[in-house]
């Protein structure tokens, strides 16, 4: 596996886009519909970067697939979007709705 990157200079640019990210949904706190389409953005970003550019960077060659496999493993597991469970959002619903 590829090693080749500054992990310090990627963490600082990373970081820089998570807090512009916060920043952004804390602007629109309350909005459903805005928090909505940021969450699609990302779901969008999150299936763009998978399906173009991780699998054209997957390893050719057991040994680095191995290595790929393990960092995984190690670090974390693999990186997934969670949707909200039609059922968890109708019952947040409905107790916002029974407290009001």
């Amino acid at each position: 596996m590829s090693k080749d990157f500054d992990v310090e200079q990627l963490q600082s640019k990373l970081q820089t886009i998570t807090t512009a990210i916060d920043t952004l949904v804390s602007s629109h706190q309350g909005n459903s519909q805005a928090v909505l389409f940021i969450l699609r953005t990302l779901e969008h970003s999150h299936r763009e970067i998978r399906e173009n550019l991780f699998q054209e960077a997957l390893p050719d060659n057991r040994q680095e697939l191995y290595a790929l496999v393990k960092d995984i493993e190690e670090s974390g597991g693999w990186p997934y979007i969670e949707r909200m469970k039609l059922r968890s959002l109708l019952a947040n619903w409905l107790d916002g709705s029974e407290s009001n």
